[in-house]
C-alpha cells in the first residue's frame, strides 16, 4: 500500500462508521496511522466523528505539522499522541529525498512537552541511525518530556532490502541506550525485545 497507495480505493467513510457502530462495546478506542495522517485536511473532522462515538483516539505521527497537532490540542480531539522521533535532528534528512522541516519537529515536540494530552515519543533503534551521541542528541530534544520508548529496530519490516539485511541491537544494548535516554526524561520503556 505504501509503495502503490493509488491502486487501493479509499474506504468509504460510511462503511467505516457503521463497522465502528457494529463493533460497539467491543472497542473503546481507534488508532490513526499512516503514512502520514495529518497531512489529510479531513483529520480534525473524522476525529470529531470518532469522538461523537465515545471512542478514545491516539494519534501516530512523524511530528513534522506542528499546526495540525496544536489544532487538535485546543479541540480535545486526540487523547494519546505517538511522535516518531526517528534519529538526531541533524541526521533527518538521510531519511528522505527531500530536504526535511526539522524545525517544524522542534516545534512539535515544544508543544506536546506542555500539553494536557497522554504523550509518547518513540524511536526505533535502527543500528547506524541511533547510537549514543542520536541518543544524546534527542535526549536534548525531549529533555523534560513524559515518555521516551525505545523500540527493537525489525529487519524484516524493513522496506529497503539493505536495510532488511543490518543486524538488530542486543537487547542489552538496548537497555544501555535506555539508560542513557532516562537521564532527559521522566521515563523510558523499551518495546521488542
Amino acid at each position: 500500500m505504501v509503495l502503490d497507495p493509488d491502486s487501493y480505493p479509499d474506504y468509504p467513510l460510511d462503511e467505516l462508521l457503521a463497522d465502528l457502530q457494529k463493533r460497539e462495546g467491543f472497542i473503546d478506542g481507534v488508532v490513526i496511522s499512516g503514512g502520514e495522517p495529518t497531512i489529510d485536511a479531513g483529520l480534525p473532522a473524522f476525529v470529531s466523528l470518532l469522538k461523537e462515538r465515545n471512542l478514545q483516539v491516539k494519534l501516530d505521527s512523524n511530528g513534522l505539522a506542528p499546526d495540525v497537532i496544536s489544532a487538535l490540542l485546543e479541540q480535545q480531539l486526540v487523547d494519546y499522541y505517538a511522535i516518531d522521533i526517528k534519529t538526531s535532528l541533524s541526521r533527518y534528512n538521510e531519511l528522505h529525498t527531500k530536504p526535511v522541516a526539522v524545525e517544524a519537529l522542534r516545534k512539535t515536540v515544544s508543544i506536546l512537552k506542555q500539553a494536557a494530552a497522554e504523550v509518547e515519543f518513540r524511536t526505533t533503534c535502527i543500528p547506524h541511525l541511533v547510537t549514543a551521541s542520536e541518543i544524546a542528541a534527542m535526549g536534548e530534544l525531549l529533555q523534560g518530556a513524559p515518555l521516551w520508548v525505545l523500540q527493537q529496530y525489525v529487519p524484516l519490516h524493513a522496506m529497503s532490502e539493505e536495510w532488511r539485511k543490518l543486524t538488530s541491537y542486543h537487547p542489552q544494548q538496548l537497555y544501555d541506550l535506555a539508560e542513557q535516554a532516562g537521564k532527559y526524561v521522566d521515563q523510558v520503556q523499551v518495546r521488542g525485545v
